[in-house]
């Protein structure tokens, strides 16, 4: 990578890490804008280095740095009950990452957080139903259901916001 890839990658794993932790908190798994901010990371910068600066965002919470929802960190935490949710995050950026690469069209970009969304749902929901020993709808209940409507609102504001950041960006020197 080179001096203004990583730039790139630091500012938005500052980003992340600065909207993850402002979260409600909810009966099981908090809303909190992480999504939106993972998704964002790949839309501007693309699946590699939005995978890259998800990952480090990961890595800080892992060592102590508080960014999960609601100020958390920690080990216990990546590896807790919403542990699958957070390492959902990689191929949310990821997919958000591919449908920017091809095209930033609103319709492509939703589709691609839509895929991406879903892909950390199955990872989430089977990691949440594993380690509370629910059933597939009581977990559904509890950690999709609700969710459902603030992540549309993310997506399209994702959409909408994304491909103008990502051009300012490719347009500064």
């Amino acid at each position: 990578m080179n001096t203004k890839q990583l730039t790139r990658c630091a500012l938005m794993t500052a980003v992340i890490a600065v909207l993850a932790p402002l979260a409600i908190p909810s009966s099981l798994v908090p809303v909190s804008l992480s999504t939106f901010a993972v998704m964002l990371a790949g839309a501007i910068l693309g699946p590699k280095e939005g995978v890259i600066c998800t990952a480090v965002y990961l890595l800080l919470g892992a060592i102590g740095i508080p960014v999960f929802a609601n100020w958390s960190s920690g080990i216990s935490i990546l590896f807790g009950m919403t542990g699958g949710y957070l390492f959902g995050y990689l191929p949310l950026a990821w997919c958000t990452g591919k449908a920017a690469e091809k095209s930033t069209s609103f319709m492509n970009l939703v589709i691609g957080m839509v895929i991406g969304t879903v892909i950390l749902y199955v990872i989430g929901t089977i990691w949440f139903m594993a380690y509370m020993k629910m059933g597939l709808m009581p977990s559904l209940a509890a950690c999709v259901l609700p969710f459902l409507p603030g992540d549309a609102a993310k997506i399209v504001v994702t959409a909408l916001v994304a491909p103008r950041v990502r051009t300012a960006i490719a347009n500064s020197r």
